[in-house]
């Protein structure tokens, strides 16, 4: 209980400055820096997330040929993270707040309807060290990286499923990772 208590400061800051760079380019989507924003659900062994995000696109056409190409957009997100095996103890909860912001690479249709495959690794910063199921991230700092398909109606409704990965690259051990399986919906403007 005293681990949950001290840890919730810390949940709570990462949280407002997961906010702070969620909805304060909130104010810019009138100005157009904010093109969509989006809703997550990961599901992990013994840990599930939550997580919100806003994007920018890059405008960006590369390798465009046949009426596809890559392209990419900023995300920058604010999750909740909520483990089940906490110090590997079966029902003891972890909580935690992460904040990230990665680069994504999209192979999609010029128009940017229908399907597509994208890619992404990113910087995340979390408000305490991972330890759930015997899996351990011995750093508040770590990468993510992702891989998925998706597709988007003509209603500006984007629907995406991923593998996702986080882990320090072995800056410092143990690095355990932690993999999700997460289910997205997202919403151009």
């Amino acid at each position: 209980m005293k681990a949950i208590m001290s840890s919730i400061p810390k949940i709570v800051a990462i949280l407002g400055l997961g906010v702070t760079l969620v909805a304060g380019p909130a104010s810019a989507a009138d100005n157009g820096w904010i093109d969509s924003a989006s809703l997550d659900v990961g599901f992990g062994t013994k840990v599930k997330l939550a997580r919100l995000s806003v994007q920018h696109n890059w405008d960006a056409r590369w390798f465009a040929s046949n009426g596809r190409h890559l392209g990419g957009y900023w995300d920058l997100s604010a999750s909740y993270w909520r483990g089940t095996a906490y110090r590997n103890v079966p029902g003891q909860h972890q909580n935690l707040a992460v904040i990230g912001v990665t680069p994504v690479v999209r192979y999609q249709r010029d128009d940017k309807l229908g399907w597509y495959a994208e890619a992404g690794i990113g910087a995340n910063l979390f408000s305490e060290l991972y330890d759930n199921d015997g899996h351990q991230l011995s750093t508040a700092f770590q990468f993510g990286d992702h891989a998925g398909i998706g597709y988007v109606t003509p209603t500006n409704w984007d629907f995406g499923l991923k593998i996702q990965h986080f882990s320090n690259a072995s800056i410092k051990r143990p690095n355990g990772g932690a993999n999700f399986l997460v289910v997205s919906a997202r919403y151009r403007f």
